[in-house]
């Protein structure tokens, strides 16, 4: 007999929804170590590719966020905990915004 994923469980994540936030994670991490990198070279392209991650986290989280405010909708995650994970989503996200429009500076403004 097969698993099979028990979508009737409250906590369960839809498969996508899971995909595409574990997504968010590789691209904000690179974008730190691509900042890393830039701070010790100076190299401006660094933070050119940080700017590119960052925007793909964004897109990322933000379709996890829509995600999860969709699933506010089911009668058993009008609870606290989904509240907070739908919360700490939105917090993810204002702080990608404000990252890229760290990054959207031009070269010489983004020198360390």
């Amino acid at each position: 007999m097969a698993a099979t994923l028990d979508r009737a469980h409250p906590g369960a994540l839809h498969p996508f929804h899971a995909a595409v936030l574990a997504g968010t994670i590789p691209l904000f991490l690179a974008a730190l170590l691509s900042d890393i990198a830039y701070a010790q070279t100076y190299y401006v392209q660094w933070t050119n590719f940080a700017s590119w991650l960052v925007s793909g986290g964004l897109l990322f989280g933000g379709i996890a966020l829509v995600l999860a405010l969709v699933g506010l909708r089911h009668p058993d995650r009008r609870r606290g905990r989904y509240f907070v994970y739908c919360a700490l989503l939105l917090a993810m996200w204002i702080l990608g915004f404000v990252n890229s429009l760290v990054h959207a500076k031009d070269a010489w403004a983004s020198m360390p």
